[in-house]
Parts: structure tokens; C-alpha cells; sequence
């Protein structure tokens, strides 16, 4: 992290506070979500990769008392690591996928989203069979599944080797970690949304406003670049459920599938499941021609 980062990115953010309507006041965070999102504490602190193991145990305490007064809700937050050895992928099978939008709902309960916009990682797209033309999907169908001459295409991060989504942020609050997943630090980024138009799968998602999550609703396993409660005003994505994941356990979303079209593993484990998918299945990606090499793949029975 370079010398000058902090005042950059401090800099930034009050550009975004202070410049009023217009493109800058949408598209930088303002300020006052210190009240509503984030203490001053929290928009003051080192970038992640900078804190030493006793400062990080102080933010984590810290968001976690944070959490539980502006919410009413104990929860634990880690900081979990990639495990060397390790490379994640996913794959999904197409041809029993039946649109029923389950994963959708685990990872919104799963990644403590806002409840008032019912928000979530994962857009499932209604396409018409022999067809993969992504902007004729239609992520807002509103009938009994599966429906006939349609196949349903979930999307989500596809945690790209070559991840566009990182290069073009300011001030480095995202990047790739060693396992493969893509993350953010929530309490550096400045909102600018840079990464929201570069990634081109509609991947990122912008917190217009402080989130509202009933105490009751709140997961409270948590970690610190995966599903703890995000504040106002910044960006932020699927993580594979890096904090179940990490720990040998299945995302929230291959779980909640009824069907069985999720596949997720280590590559790098020559007998995971996910490493047979990939070695006997005609798998695909979306958008190869833009060279990102995402980690998620597609694939039907043949």
C-alpha cells in the first residue's frame, strides 16, 4: 500500500460528500454514513492487509459492538484465511437447474443483505432454449417453474483469474486472495463504483443506504471480507461464502438447491467433485472472448 493511500482515499470520499448533485454525489459515498453505516473509527481504519494481528482483533471486537448496538444482535465476526493448497471453483449444471430462485433467498439470508430491497449475489436468468445471449435473459420472471422452452442461468462473481473488477479500483479495496475468491474490504472502499461498471456480469452491488436486517434474521457467523453486515454508501459481492467455505463447508447456495446443479470444490484435489466435473463435462464460461477466466463454469448433460 502505497504511502499516500490513506489521504487518497480520504480525499475521494469527501469529494463524493461534498460535490453535491450530479455524478460525483451518486456515484462516491457520502459522508454522513458515519451515522448510518459506518463510525468514523471504521472509515479512519488501515486498509486490511496493513493491520497487525492486534489491531485486527480491535476492529473485529469493534464491529461486532457496532453490530449489536445498531442492531440488537450478538454476532462473531472472524478473520478467516485462504488455506495454501487450496483453489476454489464452482460449476452448475444447466440442464436441472429448474429457475426456482432457492439460491437466491440462502444467499441473501446467508450474506445478511438489506431486506427492504430483498437484495442478493445471484440473478437467475429465464433464457430461451439453444440460446446464451445474456442481455435477452429475464431476471424478473414471475410464473410457475420450469417453464416450457426455457433453461434457467443463474449468475453471480464469477471470481475471475483475470478480474477487471480489481484493476480499476482507486485506491485498492479489492483484490484476488490466494484461493481464488475476490474480495473488498468494506472499510476502505469509497464507493466510486468503478468496479460496478468493469465487471461484465453484473456481479457488484452498490448499499444506497444503510442496510436493515431484523435481529432475528441476522446470521451471526460471520467474517470480516465475506458476510458481516456492510455499511452505506460501498460495494460489495459474493465471496463463495468464504466464511463457510474456508472452513470445509459447502456455500449457502449449493445447499439450498433442491435439484443438485451446484458443483464446489478445490481444483486443486484431484478426487473433489469438482475437479471430475471439469475433467468429463463440456463446461463453458461467460463472455471467454473477454479474457477475465472466471472460476464458475456451466455445463449440461449431454
Amino acid at each position: 500500500m502505497a504511502e499516500n493511500s490513506v489521504p487518497r482515499r480520504v480525499a475521494l470520499k469527501v469529494l463524493g460528500a461534498t460535490l453535491g448533485a450530479g455524478v460525483f454525489a451518486q456515484a462516491l459515498a457520502p459522508l454522513k454514513q458515519f451515522t448510518e453505516g459506518m463510525s468514523l473509527q471504521g472509515f479512519l481504519q488501515k486498509h486490511y492487509k496493513e493491520l497487525s494481528p492486534r489491531e485486527l482483533r480491535e476492529v473485529l471486537r469493534r464491529l461486532e459492538e457496532e453490530t449489536e448496538q445498531r442492531y440488537g444482535a450478538e454476532v462473531t465476526i472472524r478473520d478467516l484465511r485462504p488455506t495454501p493448497g487450496v483453489q476454489f471453483a464452482y460449476a452448475l449444471n444447466l440442464s436441472v437447474c429448474i429457475g426456482c430462485r432457492r439460491c437466491v433467498e440462502a444467499c441473501h439470508h446467508e450474506n445478511n443483505h438489506d431486506r427492504a430491497s430483498h437484495n442478493s449475489y445471484i440473478r437467475v436468468l429465464e433464457m430461451e432454449q439453444g440460446s446464451l445471449d445474456l442481455e435477452r435473459g429475464d431476471a424478473n420472471y414471475d410464473h410457475a417453474v420450469p417453464a416450457p422452452g426455457k433453461f434457467y442461468l443463474p449468475v453471480q462473481c464469477q471470481q475471475c483469474e483475470n478480474p477487471p473488477c480489481v484493476r480499476v479500483c482507486p485506491v485498492e479495496a479489492t483484490w484476488q486472495e490466494s484461493d481464488g475468491i475476490v474480495v473488498v474490504d468494506y472499510n476502505w472502499c469509497i464507493g466510486c463504483r468503478y468496479c460496478e461498471a468493469a465487471c461484465p456480469y453484473h456481479a457488484r452491488r452498490f448499499n444506497w443506504r444503510a442496510p436493515e436486517v431484523p435481529a432475528r434474521e441476522i446470521n451471526p457467523d460471520q467474517a470480516y471480507l465475506s458476510n458481516r453486515i456492510r455499511p452505506q454508501g460501498v460495494m460489495e459481492k459474493c465471496t463463495f461464502c468464504l466464511h463457510r467455505t474456508r472452513e470445509g463447508r459447502m456455500p449457502a447456495c449449493l445447499e439450498a438447491c433442491p435439484t443438485g446443479a451446484r458443483v464446489f470444490g478445490n481444483v486443486l484435489d484431484p478426487s473433489s467433485e469438482i475437479r471430475w466435473v471439469l475433467e468429463h463435462k463440456r463446461v463453458f464460461v461467460l463472455k471467454e472472448e473477454l479474457g477475465t477466466r472466471p472460476r464458475f463454469f456451466y455445463f449440461f448433460d449431454e
